[in-house]
């Protein structure tokens, strides 16, 4: 068998070679449909994300060009951390109503997957880069996801509500003869005469920015097959999640913007300020002049100076040697430190993460305290806030991606060649999902709203009891059936007026 696979090998290497097939950067690819100007400004939002700064040069007294580290807050970071938390954690909860067969297959892979916990860390990413892929694959007899970041997820075709077809990069380093072969799998997601298929093509570089030419998979995957179809898929197999609004950076793109893509010039800024804060405080240290009576002299053989050292400690900074200078320096000691201007330095920073908060569509004092910024969640929602309003738009796309990813994962599983799930594929409609909203949630007066609600008629008991505690109809009732067996033996029209 093995012979006759690598004879198969050598019909196709050499089909490669005919054809030719080279690129240079991976947008090069005919059929990936992403701009290099986008490539490139995913590549430098990656760079804030990952707080990756160019050194200082800079010129020291001696007029010496020098180089250094450049101090900065992880501001990119620090943001995209926060509203991901605001928006999704592991107590998020994803059901099948009306169908519990899917809902305990959904139940049992998203568990063994610790779907909850990945997702929340890498919607950090989506939120940094403008867009997350999440596509379901089998592993052994398991549904797993694949979360795909936007550097290696380029649409192939799109239309104005989402991707369709898209591309999926990755990227592997293996020694050969002492030395590193880069190679790229490039995976097609197409859909063809209403099929959907997945094309594997592999390349080959010696220089890792080079994707390299197109070589047979076997040379790195053996069991890989280049074109996989499924005919009975509703909807691409992967599903994209982007950030709300417009991208305004490329108008036709379906790719989205990070959160913080129209507030660089503002992280810059605060970068900027703070790392010259930071080496303000460096050079201001204390500096003391002491005249030349104060060193003593060594000599060599001949009595002949050789240099002069201070008689203060060798790890001590503070003192500098004049020789010669005025006799005003010549006689005492003088402090020559200059005051830090720290205040303005700090006013400074505080005005920029203003800025940014109000770029990136959040409420003012997220990112910065003054002693007066902070609010209690009743105050958040009764403000309407930015940050409500915000996370409000990213909740919405976020559950219908996680809805889309439910459907793909059942009908993957049910593909004829995995058959992990034989019954009824749920609609879009049937999945449910619940993200907790305690952070923006004042219990006591949720409570006293539908408690008012109730006593004047608007709601019914059960629709109550089901919004203040987020339980399903079914467990409402019961716990109404419960208070009902625990209240007192009373008459009819006690029990009338009881009830009122």
């Amino acid at each position: 068998m093995r012979i006759v696979q690598r004879i198969k090998n050598l019909f196709k290497r050499g089909q490669y070679i005919m054809t030719n097939q080279h690129l240079v950067k991976i947008t090069d690819h005919p059929k990936i449909a992403v701009s290099e100007e986008e490539y490139r400004r995913i590549q430098g939002s990656l760079q804030y994300f990952k707080s990756e700064w160019d050194k200082v040069l800079y010129t020291n007294s001696n007029n010496e060009q020098k180089m250094r580290e450049r101090n900065h807050l992880p501001i990119a970071r620090t943001a995209c951390r926060k509203i991901a938390s605001l928006v999704y954690n592991e107590q998020a909860e994803i059901l099948v109503s009306e169908n519990k067969v899917a809902n305990r297959f959904i139940q049992d892979q998203l568990k063994s997957d610790r779907f909850n916990k990945n997702f929340e860390r890498y919607l950090e990413s989506c939120l940094a880069l403008g867009g997350l892929a999440m596509r379901p694959y089998i592993d052994n007899d398991r549904v797993r996801v694949a979360f795909i970041q936007a550097p290696v997820f380029l649409p192939l075709q799109s239309n104005t509500q989402d991707v369709s077809s898209a591309a999926i990069v990755t990227k592997t380093i293996k020694s050969v003869n002492k030395k590193n072969a880069y190679y790229t799998l490039i995976e097609l997601h197409e859909w063809q005469n209403g099929d959907y298929q997945i094309t594997n093509e592999l390349y080959k570089s010696e220089q890792a920015e080079i994707v390299g030419d197109r070589v047979p998979l076997a040379e790195l995957y053996e069991d890989l097959a280049e074109v996989v179809k499924f005919d009975k898929l509703s909807r691409p197999l992967f599903t994209y999640l982007k950030t709300p609004g417009m991208n305004n950076k490329d108008i036709n793109s379906p790719l989205g913007l990070s959160v913080f893509d129209n507030a660089k010039s503002t992280i810059d800024f605060i970068n900027t300020t703070y790392d010259e804060f930071k080496w303000e405080v460096r050079m201001g240290q204390r500096r003391v002049v002491v005249p030349e009576q104060t060193v003593r002299l060594e000599l060599d053989q001949r009595g002949e100076q050789v240099f002069a050292s201070n008689k203060f400690d060798p790890e001590q900074n503070v003192y500098m040697q004049v020789n010669g200078g005025s006799d005003e320096l010549k006689i005492g000691i003088h402090d020559l430190t200059t005051p830090i201007r720290s205040d303005d330095y700090i006013k400074a920073i505080n005005e920029g993460l203003a800025l940014f908060e109000m770029q990136i569509g959040v409420s003012a004092g997220m990112f910065t305290f003054d002693g007066k910024s902070m609010k209690t969640a009743t105050e958040i929602v009764s403000e309407n806030s930015d940050t409500y309003q915000m996370r409000n738009s990213i909740v919405s796309l976020v559950e219908q991606s996680i809805k889309e990813l439910v459907v793909s994962m059942l009908e993957l599983a049910s593909a004829d060649k995995y058959r992990l799930y034989t019954g009824e594929i749920p609609s879009l409609d049937d999945v449910v999902v619940n993200l907790d909203d305690g952070v923006f949630t004042d219990r006591n007066n949720e409570l006293d709203y539908w408690t008012k609600a109730l006593a004047s008629g608007l709601v019914s008991k059960s629709y109550a009891i089901q919004k203040v505690f987020g339980i399903k109809e079914n467990e409402a009732q019961e716990m109404i059936d419960r208070i009902s067996q625990e209240r007192p033996n009373l008459s009819e029209v006690d029990r009338n007026l009881y009830d009122e």
